[in-house]
């Protein structure tokens, strides 16, 4: 074989691989960014927003017993 056609080889298969992960980095932007519909970033706001939320109400309900049990309490004590 002589060193043109080894190169030439080389030269292939390189632009192969490189186009492989462009393909994969490619698959992987669509996912982060979403491309037409929601991808992980959106997600991920999504559930950080509802978990928020989720804290907010837990801690209202918390609050609301803890008032309703005091409230009984000193409707007890106070007859």
């Amino acid at each position: 074989m002589s060193d043109s056609t080894v190169s030439s080889d080389f030269r292939s298969a390189c632009e192969r691989e490189f186009a492989e992960l462009h393909r994969k980095l490619d698959r992987l932007d669509e996912a982060i960014r979403g491309n037409g519909h929601p991808g992980i970033n959106v997600r991920l706001d999504r559930l950080e927003q509802d978990a928020k939320r989720q804290a907010k109400l837990i801690w209202l309900i918390v609050g609301a017993g803890i008032t309703a049990a005091t409230s009984g309490i000193i409707t007890w004590i106070t007859g």
